[in-house]
C-alpha cells in the first residue's frame, strides 16, 4: 500500500522554535517541527520520507511539499502531502491541498480545494455511451 519511503519519521531532527521567524525557503530531510513562523516554501527531500509538524503556534506563508504533514497551526499557500496529511482541530489552511491519505479533526478549516492524489488517476479510459454512436 505504501512506498518504501512512506513511513513517517519517528523523531524530529530540526526545530524552529516559538518566537523564531524565518524569511526564505526551508529545505529539510527527516523530521521538522515548527512552533515559529516561516515566510517561504517548506520543501522536503523527495528521495526520502519526511515529516513536518506544525504546532498550534506555527505559521507558514508559502508552499509545503512533504510526504507526511501534521498541521495544527496556520498555512497560507498550497500543500502537497505525498502520503499522509492530518489537520488537527486548530488547523487553518488557505490554499489548495493535495493529499494521498487525509485525516481531519473537528474544528479544522480549509479554504481551498481538497484534491486526492491517486496513482491510477493518470490512466485515462475513453467510454462510449450506447445509443449515441452514429450508424
Amino acid at each position: 500500500m505504501f512506498s518504501k519511503h512512506s513511513k513517517p519519521q519517528n523523531r524530529i531532527d530540526s526545530l524552529i522554535g516559538l518566537g523564531t521567524k524565518v524569511k526564505g525557503d526551508v529545505s529539510f530531510t527527516g523530521g521538522l517541527r515548527v512552533d515559529g513562523e516561516i515566510s517561504g516554501n517548506v520543501i522536503a527531500d523527495t528521495s526520502k520520507a519526511s515529516t513536518l509538524v506544525l504546532s498550534e503556534h506555527a505559521r507558514v506563508d508559502g508552499e509545503i511539499r512533504v510526504t507526511h504533514l501534521v498541521v495544527n497551526g496556520i498555512v497560507t499557500g498550497p500543500i502537497f502531502a505525498a502520503e499522509y496529511l492530518e489537520l488537527q482541530s486548530k488547523a487553518k489552511v488557505t490554499g489548495d491541498v493535495k493529499y494521498k491519505t487525509l485525516e481531519i479533526q473537528l474544528g479544522a478549516i480549509v479554504e481551498g480545494k481538497l484534491v486526492h492524489i491517486n496513482e491510477s488517476s493518470e490512466k485515462v479510459v475513453s467510454l462510449k455511451l450506447s445509443g449515441t454512436e452514429s450508424k
